[in-house]
């Protein structure tokens, strides 16, 4: 905004008459920011802030810290629970039930330097990881890594 005599006659005068920045932009078709900033050049006098509307209120004195969380309990030691008498209890249907295989869930690499390419479902006992030796730098072996490492280009190309 070119900021003439005549542009800031007016934002004086709007200034003065205790109108909003916001209000002030909208009546010169200006920004409020641009209000704002030509008020700050001009050394005009500050306004209160709109948020405390109560100036008898008492202000909030800053302490400098910021509020603590309440303290931590100290953990108390576990004390050890008596074993009571209990009834004999009847054998449940649910004790009855078979129990789910375990499943199995470190499948280990043949070492660091073999391809950890997956290979079979997991869970079944046929599933394995391949034992190429893997790349310099890479997870996986030659073959695996041209799989798994697509260039952008070549995705691009396979895109309908």
């Amino acid at each position: 905004m070119d900021w003439t005599e005549e542009a800031i006659e007016r934002l004086r005068a709007f200034w003065a008459e205790g109108h909003s920045t916001a209000e002030i932009g909208r009546r010169m078709g200006i920004s409020k920011n641009a209000v704002v900033g030509k008020a700050h050049r001009l050394d005009l006098a500050a306004r209160p802030s709109p948020i405390r509307r109560d100036p008898a209120a008492p202000r909030p004195v800053p302490t400098g810290r910021r509020p603590t969380l309440p303290p931590l309990r100290a953990a108390q030691p576990i004390m050890p629970r008596r074993e009571e008498a209990k009834p004999a209890l009847q054998p449940s249907i649910t004790a009855l039930a078979p129990k789910p295989a375990a499943i199995v869930r470190a499948f280990p690499r043949v070492s660091a330097k073999s391809c950890c390419w997956p290979i079979g479902e997991p869970g079944t006992k046929a599933f394995r990881f391949c034992t190429g030796a893997a790349m310099g730098g890479k997870p996986y072996c030659a073959e695996h890594a041209a799989l798994a490492y697509v260039r952008v280009k070549d995705r691009r190309e396979d895109a309908a």
